[in-house]
């Protein structure tokens, strides 16, 4: 009976350590799959296309980004920023940035967006979430931009919630490549 005993608590000690272990395991494979997930995304990546998908299945450029250039940034400490760029911005034609016609700052001001701040991933529901502390939008400003993202091969896809655009909800999709 005492022999049938210590079998018994053994095999108990041995099943109770083989969980911890696998739990600990577990744990540590998690961490790294954040980290790595977390490593993806540090870098500049610059803009490759944006585009929206219409209801009827049918992509379009998304907004004012068809034909923009661009850069979005993620560091090591938490930090990212974003800037896209209509490459035929007109000039202003005094040539000073103080001395822009309404129309010209309008154009400008159409052309190009900018926010930085802040980004917390969520891998397991597989977004990013801009924290915006500055923007070129000032209506941005303190507000979190939800980005669904997909990473294939040298490119990050990321995926702003569906949004108005010409009358219809379409759902935009923007392709950056990695800057090596």
């Amino acid at each position: 009976m005492r022999k049938y005993w210590l079998h018994t608590v053994a095999f108990a000690l041995f099943v109770t350590v083989s969980f911890c272990y696998a739990q600990a395991e577990e744990k540590k494979m998690a961490t790294q799959a954040s980290t790595d997930i977390k490593n993806k995304f540090i870098g500049t990546w610059r803009l490759v296309k944006a585009e929206a998908q219409r209801p009827n299945g049918e992509f379009v450029p998304y907004r004012y980004t068809a034909g923009s250039v661009g850069y979005i940034m993620y560091d090591t400490t938490g930090h990212m920023g974003v800037h896209l760029m209509q490459p035929s911005r007109p000039k202003f034609a005094s040539g000073d940035l103080d001395k822009g016609t309404p129309e010209e700052i309008k154009a400008a001001f159409d052309g190009y967006g900018a926010y930085f701040g802040t980004y917390e991933i969520h891998e397991a529901e597989g977004f990013v979430i801009h924290h915006v502390e500055g923007s070129l939008f000032p209506n941005n400003v303190g507000s979190d931009q939800k980005r669904f993202f997909e990473f294939v091969d040298d490119f990050l896809i990321l995926k702003p919630p569906p949004r108005p655009q010409g009358g219809e909800q379409v759902a935009p999709r923007i392709t950056w490549q990695r800057v090596r």
